[in-house]
Formats: structure tokens, C-alpha cells, sequence
């Protein structure tokens, strides 16, 4: 039984505010290995081309939320889709970030915005989350699916600064995020496969480097480079262990979609606490996402602020 474990991030472009990549893990039977999971799950989930007629969606992170559609849709989906992992009720963004990224608790306590006592749900009338979670709970125990660690790692402008410094590239920053995700998934407990599928980024397609960095202990080996995808074995490992990185995962591979979802929640999350302590320094300050198109009106606007606070300009502003 084969662990499938997605892998997708969301504000690699912004230039206020964290970049989160998430990977989420499940184990699936022999006679499911390689099966489309939106198909082996159809009671409890759906895609965006289908009805919405009670099961949640999942899909890019971008097909499931915009500001025009709000947060709703995009919550409810993460916490149905999160209920067989996290169990215990998750009563606000600390808690719930403890338990996705544990590692960040130190950076995030460092960021002068961050407070993590946002209470979850953060919509009151979050719909029909609780029977969601049921019907996907009990598709994936019919299944025999079984969903393992869900974890999330969350890099602040000041590390993604100190990374640019170091490496003078950006995609080795997504290349530090993508290592401690595969540590942490190589210590899921037992001896089955692990078959990562990752989202790919730019034009890159040679990834062995980036890999053998990240688990240095095992010798990579290509077996495919290309602009469709590419495919590596991590071998002398305690177990195999297969990478697939591929352009737009998200639309073939459930995992993947599923990590794009957190991913985008937990920045979105983290953002309102950003945007709430900026507008508390700057009466009248208009909300940000924080995507270049309107990074920098923002910037301008809390530069005093910033300056009056003590506050390094890079530990706010991502230089790429």
C-alpha cells in the first residue's frame, strides 16, 4: 500500500507576506494505486466542472477561491477534507498551525502581525462543513483510504530574504520549502512506497540537484526530464521512494489539489492577521493581498510605520 503524497504552494508571487507549501500524505490500497481519487471518492467530493450538490469541491486553489468568491467555499472544502487527520476540533489559526506546521511557530512568534488567535471557522456560517467531513470520512473508510500527515510550511519575508541572499535565486527557496517537506514525510511510520507528486514551476525540468540536496543521503536518479514532466528515484532509502514534478498536478492529482487548497487557506488566514495589525497602524489603510500589482501602494502606506516600529524593511518586503 503506497503512500500518495501531494505537494503545492501558494505566494510564491506576492511580495508582502508568507509563502506556505503544504504536501498532504494518503495510503491507498494495491487495487487503487494510480486510480483518480476524485473518482474513488465521487460520493463525498466533487470538480469544478461538476454540480454543486452538497459534496465539497477540490481543486486548484484558484478554481476553489478569488476575493469576489470569499473565503466559504475554500474553507469548507480544507476542513472537510482535513476532519480524518486532524481530528480534534481546531478552534483558531494557532492551534490549527501547530499541528500543520509545528517548525514555524518560532518565525511566525518573530512576526509582529501574527498573533494566531483568529477563531476557526472563520465564517460563522461555514454551510454544511460537518456533513462534508462525515461523507468523505466514511467514503475513505469504504475505500480503505487512509489519510496520513498533512504538513505545511510557512517561510516568512525575512528567511525568503536571507535564502535570496544566500543563493540569488528564487526557485531555490521553493527548493528549501520542498526539503523539509520530504524530511518530514520520509518519517511516516512503516515501510511502504512513497510516490510524492509535486506541481512544477517555470520553465525548470532538471530537478536531481535540488533533490539530492534534500535527502543526501540517498543517491537520485533521473529517469525522465522534460517539459511534460519529471521523474526521479531517491535510492538507498529506507524505502522506495519515487518524485514526479509536473505542470498544473493539480488538475490530475488529488493530493496535489488538496495541498494547493491548504496551502492558499493558510496564507489567506495568516493575511488577515497581516492586513488587521498594518490597518490598526494605518487608520483607513486598504486591505492587500499582497501581489505586486498592489504590493507596493501598500508598502508605501505603512513605510512610516515600519520605521517608527523598529522594524527591518526586509522582514516585510520579499525582494523577488
Amino acid at each position: 500500500m503506497p503512500w500518495i503524497i501531494g505537494i503545492d504552494e501558494a505566494g510564491y508571487g506576492p511580495n508582502l507576506g508568507p509563502l506556505v507549501m503544504t504536501s498532504v500524505a494518503c495510503r491507498v490500497p494495491a487495487r487503487l494505486a494510480g486510480a483518480d481519487l476524485w473518482q474513488v471518492l465521487r460520493k463525498a467530493v466533487r470538480r469544478p466542472s461538476e454540480p454543486d450538490d452538497g459534496r465539497f469541491l477540490v481543486a486548484d486553489s484558484k478554481l476553489v477561491y478569488s476575493p469576489a468568491r470569499g473565503l466559504l467555499g475554500l474553507e469548507t472544502s480544507v476542513r472537510a477534507a482535513l476532519a480524518p487527520w486532524l481530528g480534534a476540533e481546531i478552534d483558531c489559526l494557532g492551534t490549527c498551525l501547530d499541528r500543520l506546521c509545528p517548525t514555524a511557530r518560532d518565525e511566525l512568534a518573530r512576526e509582529p502581525w501574527y498573533s494566531g488567535a483568529t477563531p476557526l471557522p472563520l465564517l460563522s456560517d461555514s454551510g454544511d462543513g460537518g456533513d462534508a467531513a462525515a461523507r468523505f470520512i466514511a467514503e475513505t473508510r469504504k475505500q480503505r483510504l487512509c489519510w496520513g500527515l498533512v504538513r505545511a510550511v510557512v517561510m516568512c519575508p525575512a528567511r525568503f530574504n536571507r535564502l535570496l541572499d544566500q543563493w540569488d535565486s528564487k526557485g531555490a527557496v521553493l527548493g528549501h520549502a520542498l526539503a523539509e517537506l520530504l524530511r518530514a514525510n520520509r518519517a511516516i511510520h512503516g515501510e511502504e512506497p512513497l510516490h510524492f507528486t509535486i506541481d512544477k514551476h517555470g520553465g525548470r525540468n532538471s530537478y536531481a540537484a535540488v533533490l539530492q540536496n534534500a535527502l543526501p543521503d540517498s543517491m537520485i536518479v533521473a529517469h525522465e526530464e522534460g517539459m511534460a514532466r519529471s521523474v526521479y528515484s531517491a535510492l538507498g532509502l529506507e524505502r522506495p521512494v519515487r518524485l514526479t514534478f509536473q505542470p498544473r498536478a493539480d488538475a490530475e492529482h488529488f493530493c496535489v489539489a488538496l495541498a494547493s487548497m491548504v496551502s492558499k487557506y493558510v496564507r489567506e488566514l495568516l493575511m488577515r492577521e497581516f492586513n488587521r495589525f498594518w490597518r490598526s497602524q494605518v487608520p483607513g489603510l486598504e486591505p492587500t493581498a499582497g501581489y505586486p500589482t498592489d504590493a507596493g501602494r501598500f508598502f508605501d502606506a505603512i513605510r512610516p510605520a515600519v520605521q517608527r516600529l523598529g522594524i527591518a524593511e526586509t522582514h516585510v518586503w520579499r525582494r523577488k
